[in-house]
């Protein structure tokens, strides 16, 4: 096996997809479409995220559904692409790369999202039953308590369990080492959704979490 760190002729495809990973990844579509539409910059209403929840606070519910198919569309395309044409551990790292491209995109000097949307597109594209798992439980969680973080803290925490179990119906890999990569990098990306809620999770802690349809986030 040739030496990573001396054959760039090795090294150079994980560049690659890291790079371009990362800077899809790092396309602010909330706030492109709303600045499009006229509605000016996203991060001076409600909560200021750039994401679809926020930007539905537009009134624009049409706007908001394509920031959210965007969002989580740019994380599934450069994983779906990688794993085609490469091998999962480059699909596995461009959508990393993707992941913290959309939580800090170089464009808004490092301020991003949360990531729920592109991490939900990652885990249909990793898995699709994990990731249609995923989305559904977001919806019944917001559905029923009406909490937007809530919803994301919810679904990223059950999406390495989710991928456990339904590992065996995933379209990428059948190996117990390619389960386990997808298990590893579905809990990096609820950590990071974690610690980007932070605020969030201590308002609900507190009871003082605006729920769905409010002022704020």
């Amino acid at each position: 096996m040739p030496d990573p760190l001396g054959d760039f002729s090795y090294t150079w495809p994980f560049l690659a997809a890291a790079i371009v990973g990362y800077f899809v990844g790092s396309i602010p579509f909330g706030l492109v479409l709303t600045k499009l539409a006229g509605f000016g910059d996203v991060r001076k209403i409600g909560s200021g995220n750039i994401g679809a929840t926020n930007v539905l606070r537009t009134g624009n519910k049409g706007l908001a559904l394509a920031t959210l198919l965007l969002d989580g569309g740019k994380g599934a395309l450069v994983v779906i692409l990688c794993y085609t044409y490469l091998t999962q551990d480059y699909a596995v790292l461009a959508g990393g790369a993707a992941f913290l491209g959309h939580l800090f995109p170089i464009w808004l000097k490092f301020k991003g999202g949360k990531g729920v949307a592109t991490f939900i597109g990652i885990m249909f594209a990793i898995s699709w039953p994990a990731g249609l798992a995923v989305g559904v439980t977001w919806l019944l969680v917001a559905f029923i308590l009406r909490y937007s973080s809530l919803s994301a803290l919810i679904s990223a925490a059950l999406a390495p369990a989710y991928l456990y179990i339904l590992m065996e119906m995933s379209p990428i890999g059948t190996s117990y080492f390619g389960d386990l990569q997808r298990i590893e990098f579905a809990g990096f990306m609820a950590i990071l959704i974690f610690i980007r809620h932070h605020q969030n999770i201590g308002r609900l802690l507190k009871g003082t979490e605006p729920r769905i349809g409010k002022n704020k986030n």
